[in-house]
């Protein structure tokens, strides 16, 4: 609950400081401007409605125009922040402009309980006309990045994912191993936003990579079987040299019938799930051990991960690659050997700059890095959450070889 109203408050300071900006700031009092209060206050209540209606099927229609909203929401909001100094900077230039010898303006004569235009400390120059000249250009700036950056990231996210190489060195590796190649693919997002055609394009792009293994590391859905079945069918088409592989992501657990009807689900269309267990790869007579554990927030529904069931009493003369679908568990998995870990998760902060907040959580937030001595590959995940927007993030599906 006081998470809840944390939110709530941010949510409706963040709209208040957009109708500030962009509303009282260029325009007059009069009923345009209270109109455009009335325009805040529905734009706060279409954010509040399309995140409770993700999980009630009648108000999923809400999602496009919602999460757009969120978008544009959230890069107007940085770049009048970032304007803020200039602006006031601005408004210091055009006060000092005005010309030497100007006849002082008389105060305007309000009746008493009239209405009053509240000044504001830092909404200078008080030449009313200056301030809406600054109030509008200002507006039209932030205006035109914000529809700009969303335009383009709108872009990114619905288009092709990009094609990630990585080339990782496990010392120790058999050598009949080097070359194995995994395509690994994260956060697919499947929900009311992506449509089947989302999974066909996710296949068709894997199926192109002819790789031996794929790795399917989280959040793959956005609720229920009943719901999103037919949009996952494409994945029974994923084609591999020694099958495909899943783990369970965070999102797996907020579906209301839990992950098992997914696992199920997988396996009727040869997606075999992991769930804090390994299995060997052999190929051309080595073999590989490949683990798999649930995600951490599978311990709130007593599914949480267990590595002592997924790597204890393994032949420790082999290497071993673990799917796990958050980086953190690197911390964990450096206590059993692996050598290798494959995780998802952060979107590579999806929308700047939410990369630079992620590291505040995870070790990793894309690429190929080594944290306690273990080496993690993060990928940025294929699909989105929230805002169907990408900016700084593109979507991705890797190729990699060990070598």
């Amino acid at each position: 609950m006081v998470f809840l109203v944390v939110v709530l408050s941010v949510l409706a300071g963040v709209h208040y400081y957009l109708w500030h900006r962009l509303a009282r700031a260029t325009t007059r009092p009069g009923p345009v401007r209270g109109r455009l209060g009335l325009v805040a206050v529905g734009l706060f209540a279409l954010v509040v409605v399309t995140f409770v209606g993700q999980r009630v099927p009648w108000l999923s229609w809400l999602a496009w125009p919602g999460f757009l909203w969120v978008a544009i929401m959230f890069y107007l909001f940085w770049i009048l922040l970032a304007l803020e100094v200039p602006r006031a900077v601005a408004g210091v230039v055009l006060r000092a402009r005005k010309p030497a010898g100007a006849p002082m303006m008389e105060p305007a004569k309000v009746p008493a309980g009239g209405p009053r235009e509240p000044v504001v400390p830092g909404d200078a120059p008080a030449d009313p006309g200056r301030r809406l000249f600054l109030g509008r250009a200002t507006a039209l700036v932030a205006g035109v990045g914000a529809l700009g950056t969303v335009g383009y990231g709108v872009t990114r996210a619905l288009g092709d994912p990009v094609i990630e190489r990585a080339a990782v060195t496990l010392p120790g590796l058999d050598s009949r191993l080097s070359g194995l190649r995994f395509a690994v693919v994260s956060d697919i997002h499947l929900g009311p936003l992506t449509g089947r055609a989302h999974a066909e394009r996710i296949v068709r792009m894997i199926n192109g990579l002819e790789a031996d293994v794929v790795a399917i590391v989280g959040d793959m859905v956005d609720g229920t079987v009943e719901a999103l079945g037919p949009l996952a069918r494409p994945l029974r088409d994923l084609e591999s040299r020694y099958g495909s592989y899943f783990v369970t992501g965070n999102h797996e657990y907020y579906t209301a019938n839990g992950p098992g009807e997914w696992v199920e689900e997988l396996s009727d269309l040869g997606v075999r799930s992991l769930r804090n267990e390994r299995v060997e790869i052999r190929h051309q007579g080595a073999v590989l051990d490949l683990a798999g554990v649930n995600d951490v927030t599978g311990a709130t529904a007593g599914d949480a991960p267990d590595f002592g069931k997924a790597l204890g009493g393994r032949d420790e003369s082999r290497s071993v690659v673990l799917l796990a679908h958050q980086p953190v568990h690197v911390a964990e998995a450096a206590r059993y050997g692996v050598d290798l870990q494959l995780s998802g998760h952060t979107h590579g902060g999806q929308m700047v700059p939410f990369n630079l907040i992620v590291p505040l959580q995870q070790p990793v937030v894309s690429g190929l890095a080594t944290v306690d001595g273990v080496q993690v590959y993060v990928t940025r995940g294929a699909g989105f959450w929230g805002p169907p927007v990408r900016v700084g993030a593109p979507p991705e599906i890797t190729l990699l070889e060990i070598r």
